[in-house]
């Protein structure tokens, strides 16, 4: 056995086992340049709470013994029966490092596809993540989604390829065949984050083009080099490498992990070779030379031993070998002696050879101290938050950040100091709202008594007994004669005035206050404290208008006019989260994730919060799942709906994804992400917010259907001419329609699909025309710009005047001449002036209809359809658009009597949604949602 250890690293590991007090948690707030605010994700099961559990062991707060069993973080029964992670929790760490003390912000997030919004919240509040792989199954899907939503939110992540004894227990490989298993996976991760970074890279260089190109600086007819961007970026610390200290193995459950820096320190001394040279070539195609004694490149060709299988697997699987595989007793001893640890007698007679393995490794390479090193060394402070970050964050929409309030923008540089002066501005971000108990608060907690307090209690029990003693002596000489039934009935009647009467409006009281919520948010700038007033700033919060309607140096604490999507409050409680437990502060300083008390009735899920009305509010977080399994909700007692209805409420505002919705007839509908995340939220509605029995109806998900274009060849490379065409739509027609009468329903050979009501008192036409592929790609990107052209409109139905800048109006202008550019021809005659509405969205509208015209003349009309296939990545069969062509939400009156619907093709062909008009009954719109389909179907060519 050759391998060795110092000492140090042992009195290292034991000095972080001790339990950190609060007072010193408070005092390492106020150092923001040893702040690191992270989270952990990773595909499901793939080790990140048992990791977790490592970590906080390290602190002292839980035994080592107790890793990957007790699951701290989880503390939700179900997500200890099911084994899984459901919601983000947070917990603050200490360690030391290079003689500095750090506080770890650590955030252990799901990674069961159901529940990837909390993992969104979660990204949002931190400066860097911690990527968890599996090393067996390598990178899942989720991977992959957890690593673009990082990217997203332009965070520096850090890898750990966790569960490395599987290679040794389970597959058996050699530490050759590992070495090679391991080198696959680093690649496939960095193929995920090359290709985040190379469609990035390739999005700027088209954009810089056109601006070019509309400058005049280019000419024309240049052809596009779509690879030019790639040469000169920059992407020298994107990937990750052992060599440069962002990547670590490690075996949580068992304890151990390692980056290759501890292993260069531990071999330099022992051999006499430079530590820095050891770390560039412990990994790599690097071999040592035993005759030369140097190290050589080239082992693959030579045939030879890679260093990091000789001095670093090699010794790992030897040590498996000894302890748990062949039990070898003496062999355990060598080992021991070898590397210097010391094992207590317990753990070497115990019948589990697991638990002697673990307090080994926990002494020869504790992971703790692996993975927090890399944490403190890699991932940057709240002070190195990134510029790029900070404007994407405070541009909304399609405001840009040059085109905000000179005030707003000013506040880039309070974000970038991140200070806690008194002058500086409080900016508050909250991800979303979590329920605790009411009675598990730090001031309704219970707490031991002091001996003062004690002594206090028994002096006042005695003056009451004696009192009451008194009393009954008084009353037996002066009733003597009525102690019977009347001095019972009396005492019953003092009783129930006195008690009876207000010991129920008491425990009403206590079950509407026994659920809290508390605001899980961060602090960009200033100091979050108990007491203060803030504004509370929406998502359609605009600066420049605050800033006109409020005088100036406005605070929350002044009177000032209403203003539209602004509100202000006052903050109760600001708690340190600390997993299961909250701490309450007084005060948390800039660059810290907090608790707060006391937003519940101004914020929903989501919100923006600060002391000055010229903070603009944060961009809303990129949910990459939607909810699309939705259910009926109700109680089993009819007398029980404010219950539920309360309950929902309540559900509604505790989970981030969830959806609660009331249809016109009156029924509660629910929708969640999944199946897993529908049981959760059903069985928190049962037992903690509604606190009733309830019925659910069978999960209903929305059909999915995509548009593909067909081929325009037959299967021996002929033409597909108009005959086929033709009967292709009489082979539809009697495929789908075989059942239905003639008379309702007719289809000629151009496509037009005429439906007649069955009460014969109007006629709808429909046809589908596929849109042209460039004004399909128009209509993607210009999706911002639609959606300001609805707030417009929106605007100007309700009466409100709206500002719309100049840069606006002239992108709106720019739109349109593009589609009429575009749209040429003769069946796109006047098609422009002819739009009805666009769509689909994100969100529940599915279409953005304009009916009233926008300030200048541009995209209005009465019976045009816009849609476009989504483009971008799905997540559960559906996309981030929702539906393809669901009718917009108007009664039967206002539907044109000739329609027609203009698709877009997508790129790829990915299940969207179909949905038809859920707020008509089926025998009004059957007819009508078949007509559409037929249409649709008819149309691809």
């Amino acid at each position: 056995m050759s391998i060795n250890v110092s000492h140090s690293g042992f009195q290292s590991e034991r000095f972080a086992m001790r339990h950190t007090s609060l007072d010193k948690l408070i005092e390492l707030q106020k150092n923001p340049a040893n702040i690191r605010n992270l989270c952990i994700l990773a595909h499901v099961d793939h080790g990140k709470t048992t990791l977790a559990d490592c970590l906080v062991a390290s602190n002292g707060i839980i035994s080592s013994r107790q890793v990957g069993k007790l699951r701290y973080l989880d503390s939700r029964e179900d997500e200890q029966i099911r084994g899984i992670t459901m919601k983000s929790s947070a917990i603050s760490l200490h360690y030391q490092e290079g003689g500095q003390d750090y506080l770890l912000n650590l955030i252990d997030s799901p990674g069961h596809v159901d529940f990837s919004s909390e993992v969104s919240t979660a990204v949002r509040l931190c400066d860097g993540a911690v990527v968890v792989v599996d090393a067996v199954e390598g990178v899942c899907p989720q991977t992959q989604v957890v690593l673009r939503q990082a990217w997203l939110e332009n965070i520096r992540p850090v890898l750990v390829i966790n569960k490395v004894d599987r290679l040794i227990m389970e597959l058996k490989l050699t530490p050759q065949e590992a070495y090679t298993h391991l080198q696959k996976i680093m690649e496939q991760v960095n193929a995920v984050t090359g290709t985040l970074f190379t469609s990035r890279v390739m999005e700027e260089q088209a954009e810089k083009t056109k601006d070019e190109k509309g400058s005049g600086t280019l000419p024309e007819d240049q052809v596009y080099d779509w690879s030019a961007g790639l040469d000169e970026a920059d992407d020298s610390n994107l990937y990750f490498s052992p060599d440069q200290g962002n990547l670590i193995f490690a075996s949580a459950i068992d304890g151990w992990g390692f980056s290759i820096q501890h292993f260069a320190h531990i071999y330099s001394e022992r051999m006499g070779i430079n530590a820095e040279v050891l770390r560039k070539t412990l990994w790599g195609d690097f071999y040592l030379n035993a005759k030369a004694k140097k190290i050589m490149k080239g082992a693959q060709f030579k045939g030879k031993k890679p260093l990091f299988v000789q001095l670093v697997l090699d010794n790992i699987w030897s040590l498996y070998d000894a302890v748990v595989i062949r039990k070898d007793k003496e062999k355990v001893d060598k080992v021991l002696s070898s590397l210097g640890v010391k094992v207590m007698a317990r753990d070497s007679r115990h019948s589990d050879p697991k638990v002697l393995l673990s307090a080994i490794c926990s002494q020869w390479l504790p992971v703790s101290q692996a993975v927090l090193s890399m944490v403190c060394n890699k991932l940057p402070s709240p002070l190195q938050i990134a510029a790029e970050r900070v404007e994407k964050l405070m541009s909304v929409g399609v405001r840009r950040f040059d085109t905000l309030p000179e005030s707003t923008q000013a506040l880039k540089n309070a974000f970038l100091q991140c200070s806690s002066n008194e002058n500086a501005p409080v900016i508050v971000f909250v991800s979303k709202m979590f329920a605790v108990d009411t009675k598990s608060l730090p001031q309704n907690r219970q707490r031991p008594l002091t001996q003062a307090e004690i002594a206090q209690r028994r002096e006042l029990t005695r003056q009451r007994h004696a009192e009451r003693m008194a009393t009954e002596q008084t009353a037996a000489v002066g009733h003597k004669n009525h102690a019977g039934n009347n001095q019972l009935n009396i005492q019953m009647g003092e009783l129930s005035k006195d008690d009876m009467e207000n010991q129920v409006p008491k425990e009403s009281k206590e079950e509407e206050q026994s659920e809290t919520f508390i605001a899980f948010a961060r602090v960009y700038s200033g100091v979050m404290k108990r007491g203060q007033r803030i504004f509370i700033l929406g998502p359609k919060y605009d600066p420049a208008q605050g800033l006109s309607m409020l005088p100036e140096q406005c605070s929350a604490s002044d009177t000032f006019p209403e203003v539209p999507h602004l509100s202000c409050c006052s903050i109760e409680n600001v708690y340190l989260i600390m997993g299961r437990e909250l701490e309450e502060l007084e005060q948390v300083p800039s660059g810290n994730v907090l608790g707060i008390q006391g937003l519940e009735e101004f914020i929903l899920k989501s919100a923006t919060i600060s002391t000055t009305p010229a903070c603009p509010p944060f961009t809303p977080l990129n949910f990459e799942a939607s909810p699309i399994v939705r259910v009926a909700v109700e109680p089993k007692h009819p007398s029980e709906m404010p219950k539920l209805v309360r309950g929902m409420r309540l559900l509604n505002q505790a989970d981030p994804c969830a959806e609660v919705l009331i249809q016109e007839t009156g029924e509660h509908v629910l929708v969640t992400a999944g199946e897993v995340h529908l049981q959760r939220c059903l069985d928190d509605l049962k037992d903690r917010f509604a606190k009733i029995e309830i019925s659910a109806s069978k999960p209903i998900i929305p059909f999915r259907e995509t548009v593909v274009r067909p081929p325009k060849v037959d299967m021996v490379n002929e033409d597909l001419g108009k005959q086929h065409k033709v009967a292709v739509i009489h082979q539809v027609k009697e495929d789908y329609y075989h059942d239905r009468s003639s008379e309702t329903l007719h289809v000629d050979s151009s496509g037009l699909v005429t439906l007649t009501t069955p009460n014969k008192l109007a006629t709808v036409s429909v046809r589908a025309i596929p849109l042209p592929q460039e004004v399909t790609c128009l209509l993607e990107k210009s999706s911002a710009l639609i959606r300001t052209l609805e707030q417009v409109n929106m605007s100007l139905k309700e009466g409100r005047n709206i500002d719309v800048s100049v840069r606006t109006l002239e992108a709106i202008a720019d739109f349109k001449a593009q589609l009429e550019r575009m749209l040429q021809g003769r069946k796109w005659r006047n098609a422009v002036e002819n739009i009805w509405a666009f769509g689909p969205r994100s969100d529940q509208q599915s279409w953005i209809p304009l009916g009233q015209p926008v300030p200048v003349s541009c995209l209005q009309g009465t019976n045009h359809l816009m849609a476009t296939a989504p483009v971008n990545s799905f997540s559960n069969g559906g996309t981030e658009y929702g539906q393809l062509y669901p009718l917009p939400q108007r009664s039967l009156t206002d539907v044109p009597s000739r329609l027609t619907i203009c698709l877009g093709l997508p790129p790829s062909s990915k299940p969207i949604y179909h949905q038809v008009w859920p707020k008509h009954s089926a025998k009004q719109t059957g007819g009508l949602s078949a007509a559409i389909s037929l249409a649709v179907s008819l149309s691809r060519r």
